[in-house]
């Protein structure tokens, strides 16, 4: 698959081959792609929300009043989760929301979000995201000429300093380096933006993985 390579000021810069079993794969698999957001979520979570169970609560373990003859309901301590203050029943407990999933699948998953991407023509390759100043006006601009409005922006192993810090102040776009994408960033803005760089951390990454 080949691709128009254009300049951040909208000029043309030549093209680029893609590779087809990355970029070019025909029928999406939108379950392998959910396996892989939601076993990037997941991990994302912290699992620290925590409440006082009945055995936790600071009180005293004295029966309330006696057990016949009150007219009211039998009970125990005042911990009971029925209570004001006592335990809550079945709360949250501390542990790890984190699932597993194959590298295989990962990879897989990420070949398919690609091929998302550039099969429906929201995939724009640049020659390199640098900028001479850390201008976000300047870089705004430049979003606008080629029409990205909500992107992630994936680059070499390394950020221009002044690209980066100007994108900070950019709404719904986000920047990365390639060892940074994933399925997630990638289908949750509207355009994929890829430097050559990119592309070749890329196809080092996928590529072996297609071999195997």
């Amino acid at each position: 698959m080949k691709i128009d390579v254009i300049k951040l000021d909208a000029g043309k810069a030549g093209s680029v081959d893609l590779d087809d079993a990355i970029f070019g794969i025909g029928e999406i698999r939108g379950d392998i792609l959910q396996r892989a957001v939601k076993w990037q979520l997941s991990r994302r979570q912290s699992g620290t929300h925590k409440t006082k169970e009945r055995g936790e609560i600071a009180r005293t373990k004295k029966k309330m009043y006696r057990q016949k003859g009150t007219g009211g309901a039998r009970h125990g301590a005042r911990s009971a989760p029925i209570f004001v203050g006592g335990g809550v029943a079945h709360g949250p407990r501390v542990r790890s929301h984190a699932t597993s999933l194959p590298k295989k699948v990962r990879a897989l998953a990420l070949k398919h979000a690609l091929s998302a991407k550039a099969g429906a023509s929201d995939l724009i390759v640049i020659d390199e995201a640098r900028l001479d100043a850390p201008k976000t006006k300047a870089l705004a601009d430049a979003f606008e000429k080629l029409g990205v409005a909500n992107a992630l922006v994936i680059d070499g192993e390394t950020l221009d300093e002044n690209f980066a810090r100007a994108a900070r102040n950019i709404p719904n776009v986000d920047v990365l380096p390639a060892q940074g994408l994933n399925v997630y960033d990638v289908l949750r803005r509207d355009k994929l933006v890829l430097t050559k760089a990119a592309i070749e951390k890329i196809n080092e990454r996928l590529a072996p993985q297609e071999a195997a």
